[in-house]
């Protein structure tokens, strides 16, 4: 496809297309060809959609009513749902995602303005008891303008994440999609407008992170900051609010580990395993990316693995195989670099580079690769590779597992297998992460599931009914009901 045939995807402010100037291309992850381009937007464009942001919320939708803000969002969800097979073809041919992931992450966003349509309308504050002159109660109210960054792993799901809840508790909301993944946050604008979202309440800024991110985190009139990525440009993100004193939520990935014990059930952990790690071909933050195994169990368990791991079919996500691309040649070679390093220390079982064949001559593709016998002093141990590895080191006690799991700086999920639940509630009480699993490993759903990081997997809340406290301030009103005389 010639660049002049590729379809122009532009930013969307106030309800209406912006064109633009500059571009960026859009690359297929299976093929590493350009299918489309969308808008390269910076501070002009994010000045342009905070002020839509602001003009609605002050002139709309904060004084709508919960009834009908639940009802926008009801409908948006049933537009999602009827729209699913196209929006995960969308998001499939965006990040290379197996079409079946990209069905479940559409099902997902759904299911986000489902659940806060429905939590927002008992959602409120409370009443403070003191003396029989005084009445005491708190509000729970709207910050005003909202701005959220998303990455391209998961950017319908993300979106939907951030945005349901800010938008039923009646924030206005600037999104930011990554400049990789953007197609399918562009499409959930028209979807939210068509379901009687008012123009404004919802504005896209489609770009570099260095360009429209950067402005967005520092914009003077945003309320509220919610930001899905690395670590470091979180750090930047949670600088640029501290200057304008604006709160920030963010989540910064991990390096979460299974905790495998010697009575575990093997039917149930070793497919969980595995998806754990090549979902999306291991780009998700909560990756169970450290296996940490009794040593009694390791080499059946190892062993198992490796044989499931070798048996996975990789390929474009439109086929829908087991496993598809990286997003991107700049990812591909991360990974790899990884793996040359993790090979030099550890024991590799399976995998470890780029799939052979023809097939595999485009894209971004990288072998599920098992590194065994990693040591806590080893990098792939403890940094976020953010692909389809799974480290694996073998333990003799729980101390050790302890102590193994808490190496890392990160804290957000921990998978912990055992038919003992005494074992699993004294291991639960002691991982400093935020979310964790006895005989499942289910990071990527649940929404009803409060999710968040200890450490440096970021900080506040998503998800659950804890996110539409994120999403609101609290406002105590104090009366002395007295009596005139």
């Amino acid at each position: 496809m010639s660049e002049a045939a590729l379809p122009e995807h532009p930013a969307v402010i106030a309800g209406k297309r912006i064109p633009a100037t500059r571009w960026i291309d859009v690359i297929d992850p299976s093929n590493g060809r350009p299918f489309a381009r969308v808008a390269r937007c910076g501070p002009a464009e994010v000045q342009a959609a905070v002020r839509a942001a602001r003009d609605t919320y002050e002139s709309n939708w904060r004084f709508a009513t919960p009834t009908d803000r639940s009802r926008i969002c009801h409908r948006i969800a049933e537009a999602l749902r009827a729209e699913r097979k196209e929006l995960a073809a969308l998001e499939t041919l965006d990040t290379g995602k197996p079409l079946s992931q990209s069905l479940t992450d559409a099902d997902v966003a759904a299911r986000y303005f489902e659940f806060y349509a429905n939590a927002i309308e008992a959602h409120g504050g409370e009443t403070i008891l003191q003396r029989p002159d005084r009445l005491a109660f708190t509000l729970r109210e709207p910050y005003g303008v909202c701005g959220h960054i998303i990455p391209w792993n998961y950017p319908l799901q993300i979106a939907a994440r951030t945005l349901a809840p800010a938008l039923a508790a009646g924030n206005c909301c600037v999104l930011k999609p990554a400049e990789d993944a953007p197609l399918t946050s562009l499409r959930l604008v028209d979807i939210a407008q068509d379901a009687g979202l008012p123009p404004g309440a919802l504005n896209v800024v489609p770009g570099y992170g260095a360009e429209a991110g950067a402005a967005l985190a520092a914009h003077p009139d945003v309320d509220r900051l919610a930001f899905t990525g690395s670590r470091e440009v979180g750090e930047a993100v949670m600088t640029a609010a501290a200057r304008n004193i604006v709160p920030v939520s963010l989540e910064l990935g991990g390096k979460s580990p299974h905790l495998v014990l010697p009575d575990f059930d093997a039917a149930l952990a070793v497919p969980q395993i595995v998806e754990s790690i090549t979902e999306h071909a291991g780009q998700n933050c909560s990756a169970g990316s450290r296996l940490l195994v009794h040593r009694s169990v390791h080499d059946e368990l190892v062993d198992e693995l490796a044989i499931r791991f070798r048996s996975l079919r990789i390929g474009p996500g439109i086929s829908d195989p087991d496993m598809g691309p990286l997003i991107s040649a700049k990812q591909r070679a991360r990974v790899l670099g990884y793996l040359a390093e993790g090979r030099q220390e550890a024991v590799l079982r399976t995998g470890g580079g780029v799939p052979d064949g023809e097939a595999y001559a485009e894209g971004f593709y990288v072998e599920p690769t098992i590194l065994d016998d990693v040591s806590p002093e080893h990098r792939v141990f403890n940094e976020e590779i953010f692909g389809p590895v799974l480290c694996v080191t073998a333990f003799d006690s729980l101390e050790e597992a302890v102590r193994l799991a808490e190496h890392t700086t990160y804290g957000l999920a921990a998978g912990i297998w055992t038919s003992d639940v005494t074992t699993a509630l004294w291991l639960a009480q002691r991982l400093r992460v935020g979310q964790v699993f006895v005989n499942n490993y289910s990071a990527a759903g649940g929404v009803e599931l409060p999710f968040g990081g200890y450490r440096r997997s970021g900080i506040g809340v998503e998800k659950g009914l804890e996110a539409l406290r994120e999403y609101t301030r609290c406002k105590t009103v104090a009366v002395h009901a007295r009596l005139r005389s």
